[in-house]
Formats: structure tokens, sequence, C-alpha cells
């Protein structure tokens, strides 16, 4: 199933390129503040299942064209990030001149925290900001692994039972010697989505390709199974750390072929059988 959020925090299922509104059957009031309804149809979603579906059978749908999709979960517990996770991706980084003295990778520096607030969805833009564009804003192509089954310590051969599904991440990027977690928590700095796929749909999820072109250029192209610390191993190292909840992320970290973007482009992520979406780079 892909279940977005649309037009002020509707929540709906998305089939053959229409999307039916759901959020009376997932108690989810649109404007909600804190918008957490996400959270609470992942937690609860072995009951909510049956009434969504029944929703759906009998709900008139509308062009998925003609609504504005927001970011599906814009209030994770935690949001998790994995750095230089791809072999190549740390190949590629030595020697550049932002590049983190000792080469960490993500199999010995573990995770670190985006700000949930840089998140923004399908519909959105990315903003650069306008009195920093002497600075690189590199893209990184990713995934998102969203939990479902909340957890602590738990063991890599169980860590596929806890999640809840998959969507398209960029992790953005303005390079310099400030805190990492500044450097990507801008707003608007983590576009996730165009929605979640759940994980009994996308099926095996180590070898989807995963896809990023800057102005139609391919970019980047890879696939989980050639992540540092992989899927499940992400799961175990988090939960060792802090009790995983319903609705937190924990994004993929990237591949090679990071470069730079700037006002102007269009940046486009695809994930096989989860998702694609485009978004145009603005000045802020």
């Amino acid at each position: 199933m892909k279940i977005a959020r649309f037009d002020g925090g509707h929540i709906g299922v998305v089939r053959d390129e229409t999307v039916y509104d759901v959020s009376a059957a997932c108690g989810v009031e649109p404007g909600e503040w804190p918008p957490v309804g996400m959270v609470r149809i992942i937690a609860a979603w072995e009951t909510l299942k049956p009434k969504i579906e029944a929703a759906v059978a009998s709900a008139t749908g509308k062009p998925l064209a003609s609504v504005t999709l927001e970011t599906p979960d814009p209030w994770p517990n935690k949001l998790l990030a994995l750095p230089s996770n791809f072999h190549d991706h740390h190949e590629e980084m030595r020697g550049r001149s932002y590049a983190i003295p000792g080469g960490v990778t993500a199999d010995n520096a573990g995770f670190f925290m985006k700000a949930n607030s840089s998140m923004i969805g399908a519909g959105g833009a990315i903003e650069l900001p306008a009195d920093k564009l002497d600075r690189e804003f590199h893209h990184e192509c990713e995934m998102a692994i969203i939990i479902g089954k909340p957890g602590r310590h738990i063991t890599v051969e169980r860590a596929l039972d806890h999640v809840f599904g998959y969507a398209c991440l960029i992790d953005v990027t303005m390079r310099g010697k400030e805190e990492r977690v500044m450097r990507k928590s801008y707003e608007t700095f983590c576009p996730v989505g165009p929605w979640i796929t759940t994980a009994d749909e996308v099926g095996d999820p180590f070898g989807i390709n995963m896809k990023l072109w800057v102005n139609g250029e391919l970019r980047q192209h890879s696939t989980p199974a050639k992540m540092i610390v992989g899927i499940r191993e992400a799961i175990a190292m988090s939960s060792a750390v802090t009790r995983l909840e319903s609705g937190d992320i924990i994004a993929s970290g990237t591949m090679a072929g990071v470069g730079p973007i700037k006002p102007g482009d269009e940046v486009t992520i695809e994930i096989d059988r989860v998702g694609r979406m485009s978004l145009p780079v603005v000045a802020v």
C-alpha cells in the first residue's frame, strides 16, 4: 500500500495515479498540531488496515496530479542517518577539503541525527539559503526506512520485522567545517516521499535500484545491497543505543556520484517499487 499526506495533512492511499482520502478512517484531523497522525497510523496499523481498505473501496478518488504531496511522516520521534555508508562514496570523499578527517564510515561512526523540521514532501522545493550561495550544496540519494514495530536491542535476524515501509529521501548538505547536523538541518534539506510504500509491497529491499538525476543527468545509482551497514544491521545498531519507535526514520546513507546543486536545478530521485519525485532548487 502507498500511504501519502497531502493538501494540509489529509491521509491518502495512492493507486493508479489516484489518491483516496482515508483521513476519517484513520482518525486523523487534517491540519492537526502536532502532525502526528501518521505516527498513530503506523503504531495501530494492524487495526487500521482493514478500515483503510474499506474506506478506499467506498471513496471517490482525486487525480494524483491535482493534489500537493507533503512529506508522509513529518513528526517522527527521531530521524537517524548513516554517514558514508557506501564503499564507493567513501572512496570518492577521500582528499576532498570538506571530508571528515580519518575517513569515518557508518560501521565505526554509528549514526547522526537530522532535524525533523528539515523534511519536506514531493510538492515542495529545496531552498538554498540566499546568503550562503558561495558555499557548495550537494545532493545525496538515500532510502528512508520507516520503523513500524517499536523495540530496543533488536537483533539482526528480526530487524526486518520492525520495518513498516520505505520512502525516497534526499539528504541535502551544505559543505563546510560547521557541525554536520547543522549543515544538514536547514529547512527543506530532507525531502522524503512521495509517500510511504509498505514493506509487504516492496518485498526484498536489497537489490532494488536507487537513482538520482539533476536536470535529467543521472548522477547516482546503486542498491541497498552495497551499503556498508545494511538495513538489518542499521536497525540493530540504532536500537542498541535508543528505543526505536513507530514512525522513526533511518536514512540509508548515500552512494558515489554526490555532486553540486544550485538554484534553477531540478532534482529527481527514484527507488524501484517505492516511488519517484522531482523537486526544484531555489534560493530563499
